[in-house]
């Protein structure tokens, strides 16, 4: 009797230890999901009917929001030059920021060296008890602590800004 029961109980125990990955961030519920609808602008009706634009297939609406605009505009910036390209006063900045290269493929290329971090450092650590947030663990040694990094950057005689109190 003992062992049957040995026999059902490891399997369950060693099935409650599967790998969820450093942050299991899937949509499990089956109700629309709220960040793919979007705010329209209020209803406007028009002074003359007749003076109205051609309709446009397949183009925005006058009443479509643009986040993008509406971030520009909360920035301070103008929403016209958004596709214009890099202004004249900021190609000197473009420049030296982009001194020693721009690679092509950044983005993937940080991705893919991300992914194999993030398994390097999975490897051992999928065997918990208790659930613990093991993204924070596997970046831990990455993470920038404020006041050590502006203490060292006083010490070598910088200005530095101020930071966040403790809490």
């Amino acid at each position: 009797m003992r062992r049957i029961a040995l026999l059902v109980l490891i399997p369950l125990a060693l099935g409650a230890c599967a790998n969820k990955g450093l942050r299991d961030l899937q949509n499990v519920s089956d109700g629309p999901n709220e960040f793919m609808l979007q705010p329209a602008k209020p209803l406007e009706a028009p002074a003359n009917y007749r003076d109205l634009p051609p309709p446009t297939p397949g183009q925005a609406n006058l009443t479509d929001r643009s986040a993008l605009n509406e971030g520009i505009t909360a920035f301070g910036g103008r929403p016209e030059a958004a596709n214009a390209g890099i202004p004249a006063s900021d190609g000197a900045l473009v420049q030296h920021a982009s001194r020693l290269g721009v690679a092509p493929n950044i983005r993937g290329d940080l991705a893919e060296t991300d992914a194999q971090f993030r398994k390097r450092k999975a490897r051992f650590t999928q065997f918990r008890i208790v659930k613990v947030d093991r993204y924070n663990q596997a970046y831990r040694r990455e993470t920038l602590d404020a006041k050590n990094e502006a203490a060292r950057w006083r010490r070598a005689g910088a200005r530095t800004p101020s930071y966040a109190p403790d809490e």
